[in-house]
């Protein structure tokens, strides 16, 4: 117990029954020597204060208290007073310093003077949590903070504490002021969007500047200029928001233009940077255009012109919010007329559901589900009334005519300039608060009708406690989470830095408009944007339009587009060939700096902190399909939005009736431009019927596919005469007779195992030979609906039998966090989908122990799958299907993905189902963050035929080192080993990596530790975590360009000395024995 205590089992325990420490004990865990003392230490030189609001800052300024300057900086006012002569002793100096005499007050304003200093919030969750800022000395005891730099620190004024860090030697001041400092840092290293932009109040201001008001005083004045304005503006002869003339100067034209505007915008365009056009400015602007407004900016007038014209908005911003006046009352929240129709429409409808319940027509879940649809619905249409009546309202104009304007309502401006709040939140305000959740996660049927505004009875304030306590416990629950994802994903990324210039890679990943339900979400600019070419772009006539090796700025965005290209090839992190770290081209732009990143950037570590960053605010709860959630009714047709022409993707196609049937499973159809821009692209199913041919132009509006969504039919691929096999009545099919319609049909039963029925087609007694060299024969599952007769007729893409689409059960979707640390952690998926090993076509074969045997008859390859029987098949017989394709639904697992379809799409998968998850939330992340981490997931291979190497069958192996081995196999001239491809989950991905320091910092350091001093590990201290355990400079950023090799060649002259001391110690044992 001594060495670990608890190790074997009994803990010993000191007499008040308090655990011993043992010496495991002091080096493993939060508490323990590497994560307590050498991954985190205690800085001097630093203080902390509360943080108060400095709207009269600029954005590179913070305001320090007297009394805190005075001590951060009490060494150097010492020297600063003995240099001027005023004292002869350190003693005098103290002594003058406590008495703060004037003198003492001159000294601190000339050290403070450009000697910047570094702030920092808890918990620093990305790198923008710590900056540099020039101090401002002012009264009081607390940190003044600019407004505009509170999104990076994600600070409030609620009482947030920020720590104050001086920055000692010339280089640390060095980096502060050219890296650190606030100024520098206007775009966010996880999207590459600015994160200085004005919230709130700045927000509001604006909005209330730039909004039009009908018939305001002053309306259709004229004035020469914006000096003469303002002036008129001042006496109040012409109001902020009417509609006036003014003369105004316009970039590029000499003369002054008559531009029709408001008083609002023209005043504001008097400090727009003159390379901005005037019509960034001449409309309403609300939080998105703000933040579009920052950018233009930067991309226009450069960084320096950027950083004042954002403190300029931010002035400009609070003085109108505070002229506008705008805060609400209680009659803002205006109640909707209908909302009592409504109600009482609704409380019938379940009033009925109750009777069919009480008379058993529906079950108690029906009965529920039905309930809460009923009441989602009720809410929804309040809510839209609430808005329409708040959002405009009626005023008489300059010739006393109504007309509607939107509305000047206090909420409506806040939530509508975005401000604060939003629909959801007025909806509970003036509309109804509506269904709540229980703390399991299960929707109450009773909703809650009344909304704040009316109050809440007891019985309803009752149940709304229940979802408001569980968002608190939540909260707890998701920081922590959130912070444990973060570290892992850290330690596993930590030693991705750039290490060169270009790899030389031809390799890459290909990328195109990520499109969800026929809508863009992310087009293929904002995808390859900070992107570099990885093969040459041409157009549809064969001309290169851009060469491989382009950085991918806006200007060739711009480019892509007016070509119409839908798919490019771009260097990636996955494919990157560098040995150690990754090249800068495989990375592209650095986010934060606009520019192609620079040499010894730690991009792993930026990676992480830009997923874990926005952890947080992540849901943790699974999504419960059913109820208001499953409301989305089934697609069954193909609509497209947008004018175009058709193009087909993998599509197979069988001419029949005038219409195309499709036979392919994975067939997509998109919608293009004139000049090939892709606009949107949709699934097309198997049996879907295609009214439209490749090359056709269709109009928006029109339905251009349709199908069944309940039913999976099975398709004749040629004509002849149906012979039915192995049909025996009350034994393999049941014949059902339909009453209304007269028609009758087969349901094929379970459990028939010799004698499974099948549907042939024939022709002269024969069965038919299909093109691809099968036989027209379709073997039947359980559950399959047969339509036809023996002895029918029928012709090519006829429907002989279909299989009945269960709508997917109420199954849990597991959403926000929990959903990406899956991702993460490479987990395999509780009911994973069954993908088909090879391209061919299904057979179905004799059931083995009660699983489903389909048989995959591919060209050169025959592959078989056990399907269990509860579980869904997707296919008929004689369906062709693609390597890789879902042949049983579920959710499809990563391993699988890579193993058939190979690295880039597993990739392409991950990234994917990751953004999703972040998108849902609002938040945006750079695709390439995520493909570092998927980098590190696989740097470890497994090896499948060892060659000439020293390794065996089934070894995992960090690739970079068999790569290197495997070159020197084939120098020799002997055989390389081959391999395939790993995916390890992030943690442990950490666990094995090179550096047994680094490992051990991590997670089970005794086992690390102990395991690496039996094995005489070395570790080449490569990268950052197990510089700073050591206490070096960690090799990354300012410290890049450090020779490894000097560092190492100091490390082994050590060495060197110290074993010739240690042999001349032992010979001279030797020769006194």
């Amino acid at each position: 117990s001594l060495l670990d205590n608890g190790r074997c089992g009994r803990v010993a325990v000191a007499a008040n029954k308090r655990q011993l420490k043992s010496l495991a004990d002091m080096i493993k865990g939060k508490q323990g020597r590497f994560r307590q003392n050498l991954l985190g230490k205690r800085v001097d030189y630093s203080g902390r204060s509360v943080i108060v609001v400095g709207p009269s800052l600029k954005l590179h300024q913070c305001g320090i208290p007297k009394q805190m300057a005075l001590e951060l900086f009490r060494p150097f006012i010492y020297s600063k007073l003995y240099l001027r002569g005023l004292v002869s002793t350190i003693k005098n100096a103290k002594n003058l310093v406590e008495k703060r005499g004037p003198e003492v007050w001159d000294v601190l304003d000339e050290i403070i003077r450009e000697y910047p200093i570094l702030l920092n919030r808890a918990p620093t969750l990305h790198r923008l949590g710590i900056q540099a800022f020039e101090p401002i000395l002012i009264e009081g005891k607390a940190i003044q903070l600019h407004p505009l730099v509170c999104t990076a620190f994600n600070a409030d004024f609620d009482g947030d504490q920020m720590a104050v860090h001086v920055p000692l030697s010339l280089e640390a001041q060095a980096e502060a002021r050219c890296l650190m400092m606030s100024t520098n840092n206007i775009f966010s290293p996880a999207s590459g969007s600015p994160i200085i932009v004005p919230t709130q109040d700045i927000v509001l201001g604006l909005y209330y500047m730039t909004r039009e008001r009908i018939n305001a005083k002053g309306e259709g004045s004229l004035f020469a200029d914006t000096d003469e304005l303002e002036r008129a503006y001042a006496s109040k002869q012409v109001d902020l928001n009417a509609r006036i003339k003014v003369r105004l100067k316009i970039p590029g034209i000499k003369k002054l233009q008559l531009i029709d505007t408001t008083t609002g915008r023209a005043i504001l365009s008097r400090i727009l940077p003159k390379e901005l056009p005037f019509e960034l400015v001449d409309r309403v602007l609300d939080k998105r255009r703000v933040l579009e407004l920052i950018d233009v900016s930067y991309r226009k007038a450069g960084l320096k012109k950027t950083v004042v014209f954002a403190d300029q908005l931010m002035y400009t911003g609070f003085h109108y919010a505070t002229m506008a006046g705008i805060s609400f009352g209680v009659d803002d929240m205006m109640i909707p007329k209908d909302k009592q129709n409504v109600l009482s429409e609704a409380e019938e409808e379940v009033k009925d559901i109750e009777h069919q319940y009480a008379a058993g027509l529906v079950t108690g879940g029906e009965k529920y589900n039905k309930t809460v649809d009923i009441w989602s619905n009720a809410n929804e249409r309040i809510a839209s009334h609430m808005m329409d009546e708040l959002s405009t309202e009626m005023v008489k104009d300059s010739k006393g005519k109504k007309v509607s304007q939107p509305s000047f309502n206090s909420i409506f401006m806040m939530a509508d300039s975005g401000a604060r709040g939003s629909a959801a939140q007025i909806r509970q305000l003036a509309g109804m608060r509506g269904l709540m959740a229980k703390p399991d996660g299960s929707i109450i049927e009773t909703p809650i009708t009344a909304n704040f505004r009316e109050g809440l009875n007891i019985l309803q304030y009752f149940i709304s406690t229940h979802g408001a306590r569980k968002g608190l416990a939540d909260t707890a629950l998701k920081t922590a989470n959130s912070g444990y994802l973060t570290r892992r994903l850290v330690d596993a990324s930590q030693d991705v830095i750039i290490t060169e210039k270009d790899c030389g890679t031809t390799d890459g990943v290909y990328i195109k408009s990520n499109i969800e339900g026929g809508e863009v979400v992310e087009s293929l600019g904002e995808r390859a944007l900070g992107r570099v070419l990885a093969e040459d772009v041409k157009s549809t006539s064969k001309r290169t339009i851009l060469s491989a090796g382009t950085l991918l700025g806006e200007k060739e965005i711009e480019l892509l587009t007016q070509k119409g290209i839908d798919q490019i090839k771009v260097r990636s992190a996955i494919t990157c060939e560098s040995a150690y770290g990754i090249c800068a081209t495989c990375y592209g732009r650095d986010l934060a700096r606009n520019r192609l990143v620079s040499e010894g950037e730690a991009v792993g570590i930026i990676a992480a902190q830009s997923i874990g960053e926005p952890g947080t605010q992540l849901t943790m709860r699974t999504f419960h399909i059913g109820g208001a959630v499953s409301r989305s009714v089934s697609v069954n047709s193909i609509t497209p939005k947008t004018d175009g022409i058709v193009r087909l993707h993998k599509v197979k196609l069988l001419e029949h009736d005038d219409e195309y049937i499709v036979i392919s499973r994975s067939g997509e159809l998109s919608i293009v431009t004139e000049a090939g821009n892709e606009r949107e692209r949709y699934k097309v199913p198997y049996g879907a019927r295609l009214r439209y041919k490749e090359g056709e132009a269709v109009e928006a509006g029109t339905v251009i596919v349709n199908w069944d969504p309940h039913m999976h039919p099975v398709i004749a691929e040629t004509e002849g005469t149906i012979a039915l096999e192995h049909f025996i009545e009350g034994g393999t099919v049941h014949k059902q007779t339909d009453d209304i319609t007269g028609m009758s049909s087969y349901v094929i039963m379970p459990g028939v195992k010799e004698q499974a029925p099948a549907i042939s087609i024939t022709k002269k007694g024969k069965e038919v030979k299909l093109g691809d060299g099968r036989m027209a024969h379709y073997r039947l599952m359980p559950g399959m609906i047969v339509t036809v007769e023996d002895g029918d007729k029928i012709n090519v893409g006829d429907t002989i039998a279909r299989i009945p689409q269960e709508s997917s059960k109420t199954r849990d979707i597991t959403g926000g966090l929990p959903r990406v640390v899956d991702l993460f952690e490479a987990r395999v998926p509780q009911e994973a989908a069954i993908l088909a090993e090879c391209s061919g076509t299904i057979s179905f074969d004799k059931e083995i122990r009660g699983k489903q045997k389909i048989v995959i008859t591919g060209k050169d390859e025959q592959h078989y799958v056990l399907v269990p029987k509860w579980r869904r098949i997707e296919i008929a017989e004689g369906e062709y299907v693609e390597k890789g394709e879902v042949i049983s639904e579920g959710e499809r697992n990563p391993h699988d993905i890579l193993r058939l379809l190979g690295v880039n799409e597993m990739a392409d998968y991950l990234v994917k189902e990751i953004q999703d998850v972040y998108r849902l939330q609002g938040v945006k992340i750079n695709d390439k963050h995520i493909e570092v981490i998927i980098r590190q997931m696989m740097r470890r291979v497994r090896i499948t035929d060892p060659g000439d190497s020293n390794y065996l069958i089934d070894d995992n192996v960090e690739k970079t080192k068999l790569v290197e081995i495997n070159k020197n196999l084939v120098v020799s001239g002997k055989q390389p080993a081959i391999y395939e491809a790993l995916l390890l989950g992030i943690k442990k991905a950490s666990l094995s990596t090179e550096s047994f320091i680094s490992a051990a910092s991590f997670q089970e350091t005794t086992k690390i530790l102990t395991e690496s001093a039996i094995h005489g590990s070395r570790d080449m201290l490569k990268g950052l975590k197990e510089n700073v355990i050591v206490g070096r400079l960690i090799p990354a950023g300012t410290a890049w360009d450090v020779p490894e090799k000097n560092l190492m060649d100091a490390f082994e002259m050590n060495l060197q000395s110290t074993l010739k001391e240690e042999n001349v110690e032992t010979t001279t044992k030797d020769t006194t024995v």
